[in-house]
């Protein structure tokens, strides 16, 4: 009997900023499901999807979760990511394998930094996604205001579905605006009514303005619009459907998790609204499927290297994939045996006899798939695009305290650098120290707890040192570099000219990211005078010389390089010369250009009672930050500020010990700059 394509299969993320809910919501949907059979807390430490010591001790989702459950005849694999900018490496693993995922919002706050942040992740990666607006029971929560600032920060369209019944500690309920009914939860559970007659003019109201919305966006809908002056349920729930999969619009719903209020109606959205994985495109190059029959295309996007086993979490995009199947890894060329197949639930698994297309597993059996590997089947090889881990902004010199420790500590680091690629080890040349580098101070934290708890490794730790790049700020133009080589054997010539100047708008400006990706590079060389093969090569070299720059052997950035004149042997030259004098060129290039240091700075938000907004403002000031917003929300203030990353070490008990406990910040990275006096 053929197995077609599964339909009512749901993979999606829950997505949001640091204490927006999404963990409550998570555990909500679990337990609505039957998937548990007592409702976790986060403030308790009882959640399923926080199990390890320090997510519960800190109250944060440090690592992504994966959970699967059932609702209408469908089923939910979830995984519930962090919502902390020093663990969004997490997150761009896990949307890179989700089919969609719901974006929760805090009702008073609407979109925050992180939620942001996390948005523009998932729109990199072309995922559906519907919003939720949590903590409706707040003083203070609006819904109109929530999904306006969706509009403005997003710059989405946002289509309201619903209609809040009662507000802040009041919130009772919510009117769904497409089947045009109310429900309403109290002691027993949810009921199901007619549109409260108080409610029923705005409900009126606002129908008509998301059928208006809806038929402006969706040509389908246009006709049945103009020819009736309406929209029936089944139409707009099509339209909304559709809409939601093509990216053009962002339905949003809402409710209080912590109550247990509005979650069913999320599940229903979640169900209608977000896509199958066969409604995604097919993978690999658009030639693979999700068809069980298809040749098997899996994506690593996970491993968790325990002493107690290692297992490996995979998105199977087509075919099946069942114990005893070898699988191809792509990215080292190995053949590996898949020994176990296990459907997860957070830290359990079961075993299962296969995994179909679409579904998201864990295998055991692989021992050296690192994380963004292709598994395919070995006759009919594919690679996906792995997710690509952000480059670490904060180090630490980690050693053992005993001498005897040593290997074990090389040994548990690099299974850290492992299960987490966002951290990087690595030998500091001059001191001979191990640096252990990552996306933040917690980030570090969290890691090297893990060598105490996990390993039971005693160790010292150093202070954190920021990762600062290399900029052009003045080039040069017609280097001239000739790479002669005669060694006995075949000999080396390479002749190249190079233009090198600063890329515009690039990291020494603001918001730059100062990435390895800010690297330019052309060539206007005529009449064949360096072969096309050839310019590759010095283009390689060239970004074998970025690597060090000549201030301080720190990476490079912000560099655009012009290949304008060369010249070949006819025996000598090759790919290889052409690369090495290319390296050459540059570095001699860097040597003479106007070079400048560029520091990682973070936007910081800081939240604080509005009478200590004054000793924020002067200890942010101290740590060379510099305001670019503040406003006043009821009593509290909000401050956003750029501020220097080496200046944010140590910054969140400085707030407390100023605010008395009530004041909180968040950070993300706002690119690098010159440092500033």
């Amino acid at each position: 009997m053929r197995v077609s394509p599964n339909p009512r299969v749901r993979n999606l993320g829950i997505l949001a900023h640091v204490d927006a809910g999404k963990t409550t919501v998570t555990e909500r949907i679990l337990f609505l499901t039957g998937a548990v059979h007592k409702q976790g807390e986060v403030h308790d430490g009882t959640t399923v999807t926080d199990f390890d010591p320090q997510e519960r001790e800190r109250g944060i989702t440090i690592s992504s979760a994966a959970v699967t459950c059932a609702w209408a005849d469908h089923r939910i694999t979830l995984i519930d990511t962090p919502g902390h900018v020093d663990f969004s490496d997490e997150v761009e693993r896990a949307l890179r394998v989700l089919d969609g995922a719901v974006a929760v919002f805090d009702a008073v706050a609407g979109v925050e930094p992180q939620s942001e942040t996390v948005w523009r992740q998932a729109d990199r990666h072309g995922v559906p996604r519907i919003a939720f607006v949590n903590k409706m029971d707040r003083a203070g929560a609006d819904l109109d205001t929530a999904v306006a600032s969706l509009r403005t920060r997003l710059g989405v369209v946002p289509l309201p579905v619903q209609l809040p019944v009662g507000r802040e500690d009041g919130f009772r309920g919510v009117v769904d605006l497409v089947r045009m009914r109310a429900y309403v939860w109290d002691g027993d559970g949810r009921t199901e009514t007619d549109v409260p007659a108080r409610l029923r003019e705005e409900a009126v109201r606002r129908r008509r303005a998301l059928e208006e919305a809806v038929a402006e966006l969706h040509p389908g809908s246009l006709e049945e619009f103009c020819a009736t002056d309406a929209l029936s349920d089944g139409t707009l729930a099509r339209a909304l459907r559709e809409l939601t999969l093509e990216g053009a619009a962002v339905v949003v719903l809402c409710g209080s998790a912590y109550r247990d209020r509005g979650v069913e109606p999320l599940l229903d959205a979640i169900v209608a609204y977000l896509p199958a994985p066969v409604d995604r495109p097919p993978v690999g190059g658009g030639e693979r499927p999700a068809d069980p029959y298809a040749p098997l295309v899996a994506l690593a996007f996970k491993v968790n290297a325990a002493s107690t086993g290692r297992l490996t979490y995979v998105r199977v995009y087509a075919g099946t994939l069942a114990p005893g199947t070898g699988v191809l890894d792509t990215a080292t060329g190995r053949t590996e045996r898949i020994s176990r197949v296990l459907r997860v639930q957070a830290d359990r698994t079961v075993d299962v006899p296969l995994a179909l297309a679409g579904e998201i597993v864990a295998v055991v059996g692989p021992k050296t798939v690192r994380a963004g590997a292709t598994l395919c089947a070995p006759h009919t090889p594919v690679v996906l695009e792995p997710p690509v881990p952000a480059a670490p902004v904060v180090s630490v010199a980690v050693e053992a305290r005993r001498s005897t420790d040593t290997d074990r500590l090389s040994t548990a680091l690099a299974r850290l650098a492992e299960e987490d690629p966002s951290l990087v080890v690595r030998t500091d040349p001059e001191t001979g120290q191990t640096l252990l580098s990552g996306l933040g101070e917690l980030h570090l934290e969290v890691a090297v707890e893990r060598l105490r708890r996990d390993r039971g490794l005693e160790v010292t730790v150093g202070r954190p040192r920021v990762a600062y790049r290399e900029t052009v700020v003045k080039g040069v133009t017609g280097l001239l570099y000739r790479h002669v080589k005669q060694d006995g054997g075949a000999g080396q010539f390479a002749h190249v000219v190079l233009d090198v100047e600063p890329v515009k708008g690039g990291a020494g400006g603001e918001g730059g990211d100062g990435g390895e990706g800010e690297f330019a590079f052309a060539s206007v060389v005529t009449g064949g005078r360096v072969p096309q093969e050839y310019v590759r090569a010095v283009e390689a070299g060239c970004r074998d010389a970025l690597a060090e720059g000549p201030l301080g052997g720190h990476p490079v950035t912000g560099v655009k390089v012009t290949l304008t004149d060369g010249a070949t042997h006819p025996k000598d030259s090759s790919e290889m010369a052409f690369r090495a004098a290319g390296r050459f060129a540059l570095r001699e290039a860097l040597r003479a250009s106007v070079m400048t240091l560029l520091e990682p700075v973070a936007e910081v938000t800081v939240t604080v009672p509005s009478e200590s907004v004054g000793a924020v403002l002067g200890d942010l000031a101290a740590r060379r930050g510099r305001v670019t917003d503040s406003a006043v929300r009821g009593g509290t203030s909000v401050v956003t500020a750029t501020v220097p990353l080496a200046g944010l070490f140590g910054y969140a008990t400085r707030l407390r010990g100023r605010t008395q406990g009530r004041g909180a910040f968040t950070t993300r990275p706002a690119g690098y700059e010159p440092p500033r006096g």
